[in-house]
């Protein structure tokens, strides 16, 4: 998400400034591949990129290809086929045995829409999907590149035309509510187009409650992610602001008060870290009972356990779904110690479970490290027909 925002701070300066830039995007991976389709990276006209879209063996061809591209103001699509021992012959001897495809693209002034979509769903913390238009066959009445732009609102921005458009918003609103990328073909009366149905997916909503000297890393770490932070605080302290400069919200409030305040929603991560009994026992009440994907306590079990007893005493009985949801204590078990230790245990613990894994060790891990369903496997492809 960090590269996501820094990509997208140089769209829309180069868009202020009248300038194309080029974005090459992986829409397909197979086999062992070090990125994910929806994976980008930017290049400007003199040659400097952001963000990366393998582990480093691809950019410079990239680089190379994206001024090409802004030469001739086409788009194109790049297949790195790692699968064979014979890579070496185009040049590159990846031998990581996967195959990448990669949409380059120039981003023109003219596509200020496309940009302005990519702030909004992430300025407004809502999902989208793009789908655009990255191979032809046949005589098709389209251009590589073409967009259907669609937010969680509804707000629909359309480029195609009408009779295909009608099938691409049926399987942006399927992508939407699934949250997974796709690639799609669309049979037509002259050939056939491939179409890469991407999910964009706002920042992730983390609130700390407490703003002493540990949630200072928590913070820091989980910005080096991309993700929103919000503090809560009670304390009216000016070093607050000082200590937590990154942070995108401080909230002074009193904790009864804090749900009026925040967003409480199916996506949000909270942890609370007040150290301070009465207070934990104050955020509890507002946090159990509500929608939050993630609520993380700091502190031994038995701590939990007591505050537990005491919301039940006045009638604060969460549902087991809600106790699911409830890491007490919180973080991975890494051996922390120190703050930094101790962030870097919580920021993994809740990736792990917003990623739906464990948390081990990839060595014991069977099967692919990716999920399949983000491979974007040609058997998964589907044609219809418009």
């Amino acid at each position: 998400m960090k590269e996501f925002i820094a990509i997208l701070a140089e769209l829309e300066k180069s868009n202020r400034q009248g300038k194309t830039t080029i974005l090459a995007t992986v829409i397909e991976a197979r086999g062992s591949t070090y990125r994910r389709p929806g994976a980008r990276m930017l290049v400007t006209s003199d040659g400097y990129s952001i963000g990366t879209i393998s582990g480093g063996c691809l950019e410079a061809d990239v680089t190379l290809r994206s001024l090409e591209v802004m030469a001739t103001n086409q788009p194109t699509v790049v297949t790195y086929d790692t699968t064979s021992d014979e890579d070496i012959v185009w040049g590159l001897g990846l031998g990581c045995n996967g195959l990448v495809r990669v949409l380059i693209e120039p981003i023109t002034p003219s596509q200020a829409d496309y940009v302005e979509f990519l702030s909004k769903c992430y300025g407004d913390r809502q999902f989208g999907v793009v789908a655009t238009l990255v191979s032809i066959t046949g005589l098709v009445q389209e251009q590589v590149g073409t967009r259907l732009m669609l937010l969680q609102n509804g707000n629909l921005i359309n480029h195609f035309s009408n009779s295909l458009a009608a099938s691409i918003v049926e399987d942006a609103r399927t992508a939407l509510q699934d949250k997974v990328s796709t690639l799609k073909f669309y049979l037509l009366p002259n050939g056939e187009v491939e179409v890469f149905i991407e999910v964009i997916q706002p920042p992730l909503p983390l609130i700390i409650f407490g703003a002493g000297h540990d949630a200072i890393p928590v913070a820091r770490f989980a910005k080096e992610l991309g993700w929103n932070v919000t503090v809560v605080d009670t304390k009216q302290a000016p070093a607050t602001q000082n200590r937590f400069a990154d942070a995108d919200a401080i909230v002074l409030s009193r904790l009864e008060n804090i749900g009026d305040y925040i967003d409480l929603g199916d996506r949000t991560v909270a942890v609370v870290m007040t150290h301070n009994y009465l207070h934990d026992l104050e955020v509890l009440k507002t946090l159990l009972p509500s929608q939050v994907c993630y609520l993380g306590i700091l502190g031994p079990k038995s701590r939990t356990e007591r505050l537990l007893e005491e919301l039940h005493q006045i009638e604060i009985n969460p549902t087991r779904e809600q106790m699911h949801r409830l890491y007490a204590p919180i973080g991975l078990d890494i051996g922390a110690d120190t703050p930094e230790e101790i962030a870097l245990s919580i920021i993994a613990g809740i990736q792990a479970v917003i990623t739906n894994r464990l948390g081990n060790q990839l060595r014991e891990r069977k099967g692919a490290i990716h999920a399949q369903g983000n491979q974007l496997n040609p058997s998964v492809k589907k044609y219809v027909s418009v």
